[in-house]
């Protein structure tokens, strides 16, 4: 049904990557074209001095969805990226000097609790790890796995088991739900900070989020040299298949014949395509940056309101004064001053910390050491060019409260603000996550692969099923599985176009990153 369509996907994110893996090997002619200088999309590096650096996601979580991603082209991922499931998941520090371990031993975090905060909130996370267990394995299959949910599914999914109707707490936010799961501050805020990995507020987001706790208890795996190595295996791959990738190449303008994408348009020429993957954030469309004809493959309600952004520091350094882990979190002295700062837009001046100690392991504890810093931050538009000095004083300065230390304090190159996110990610607003979580059905407006322009498919971070490396992944299959309904059901009859999708990655012109 594919082999031998050409096959023009905008971006190298890695929905983009796993869309073109997926596509090549099934014969189709695959050009992937991405504004940047590599692949990856958001998963990107910046040099230091110890080597390429992630700059981007760290966290690689729910593997068997990219051991099926390679398997399914007949590979096997443990032969193009060395991985290391991590015994820690993060160590968890605050300002009394109480530090925290979660691990992937389940006995073992109920023990750490236990140890740390008493025999109450251990038995407390008992409950509230098997509510999030109960519905990661409820909401797994019917929503993150299947190309097209609907609210009636899930209703139905909830109605076969009344558990889940006081386990998912409809109407309650997730901050509202720890409070009554944890009698400890310290354990609210803890879990009320997975909201983040998609984006979100505990205080705005739903308490179905709480199964973002389960994905993670499932192990986390660090990749040899940095993530980024995955985004150039599964690139790698694909380029074995056929696939061919044009870096340093924005896109325009989508092509529009009769009704249907029909190719590209770059600064060199026109691109003729019987399809076209858009793996970009859904509001380049939406807002018309790729062409008036694919403005409305997206509705305002599937990019709106935005994600949070981040302010992201990426350099090596020797530390010295804590003793890290893999992932580490310094926890802000009051969430709720944290988040009601980002919901208004500023900058928050008490923030959580996260930590990625990339070389940990590898190295000397105290040895040049590359590291990822993350602060929240919003969704901005323009930069004023006065957020940098200020963020790295503050950064480092509360890390140092911690008796965090590093011999040299980075060069403000290293730092990457939402506005800088914005520039890197055309029409994102810096968003890191595309749509907001926020309120119950947010899940459920996210646009999914197929585009009210036939021809014109979606894929990333910014589609169903979500944000995150794995759902990435996942959407690429969701994308491709459509593709080849559509063009089987071509033979007899005109496709005709679906409300859906869209994604993360690159769709227009904006500066390079720093190579790899």
């Amino acid at each position: 049904m594919i082999a031998g369509k050409r096959i023009a996907i905008v971006g190298a994110g890695i929905g983009g990557l796993a869309t073109a893996l997926r596509l090549s090997h099934g014969g189709a002619d695959v050009s992937v074209y991405d504004l940047h200088d590599a692949p990856g999309g958001k998963i990107r590096t910046l040099p230091s001095a110890a080597g390429p650096v992630d700059a981007g996601p760290t966290v690689l979580t729910m593997l068997p969805v990219f051991e099926a991603l390679f398997r399914d082209v007949g590979a096997d991922i443990h032969d193009h990226v060395t991985l290391t499931k991590l015994h820690t998941l993060a160590r968890h520090f605050w300002d009394d000097g109480t530090v925290l371990d979660l691990t992937a031993d389940r006995g073992e975090n109920i023990a750490n609790i236990r140890d740390t905060f008493g025999a109450q909130d251990a038995a407390q996370f008992e409950a509230f790890d098997a509510r999030a267990r109960m519905l990661f394995d409820a909401f797994d299959a019917p929503m993150m796995q299947y190309a097209a949910p609907k609210t009636p599914q899930m209703v139905a999914t909830v109605l076969k088991n009344p558990r889940l109707i006081a386990a998912t707490a409809p109407h309650r936010s997730l901050a509202s739900t720890l409070r009554q799961s944890f009698a400890s501050p310290q354990l609210q805020q803890l879990f009320g900070r997975y909201a983040t990995y998609v984006g979100g507020s505990p205080y705005q987001s739903p308490a179905i989020l709480s199964l973002i706790w389960s994905a993670e208890a499932r192990g986390v795996w660090s990749v040899k040299g940095g993530i980024h190595t995955l985004a150039k295996a599964i690139a790698k791959l694909a380029e074995s298949f056929g696939a061919t990738f044009h870096y340093n190449t924005p896109i325009r303008r989508i092509i529009q014949q009769n009704g249907r994408a029909a190719g590209l348009q770059t600064d060199a020429g026109q691109i003729d395509a019987d399809i076209v993957v858009f793996n970009g954030d859904p509001r380049a469309l939406m807002q018309g940056d790729l062409g008036h004809a694919a403005s409305g493959a997206v509705g305002a309600d599937g990019t709106d309101p935005r994600s949070l952004s981040a302010y992201v520091h990426a350099f090596a350094a020797a530390p010295s004064g804590v003793e890290l882990s893999h992932h580490n979190v310094f926890f802000g002295l009051d969430p709720k001053a944290e988040f009601d700062a980002l919901r208004q837009g500023h900058r928050p001046t008490d923030a959580t910390l996260y930590v990625c100690a990339q070389d940990h392991g590898n190295v000397a504890s105290d040895a040049q050491q590359r590291f990822e810093i993350i602060m929240n931050g919003p969704p901005v538009g323009i930069d004023a060019g006065e957020e940098k000095d200020p963020c790295q004083t503050q950064t480092f300065d509360r890390l140092r409260d911690f008796g965090l230390h590093f011999d040299r304090r980075p060069e403000p190159a290293t730092l990457t603000t939402p506005a800088g996110f914005n520039a890197l990610f055309p029409a994102s607003l810096g968003s890191l996550y595309g749509r907001s979580p926020h309120g119950l059905t947010a899940g459920m407006k996210r646009p999914q692969a197929r585009t009210s322009m036939a021809g014109l498919y979606l894929t990333g971070g910014g589609a169903h099923p979500g944000a995150g490396i794995p759902m990435a992944t996942l959407s690429a299959r969701h994308a491709v599985e459509a593709i080849k309904a559509d063009l089987s059901s071509t033979s007899t009859s005109r496709q005709t176009g679906m409300r859906g999708g869209m994604s993360t990655g690159s769709a227009s012109a904006a500066p390079k990153r720093s190579p790899s």
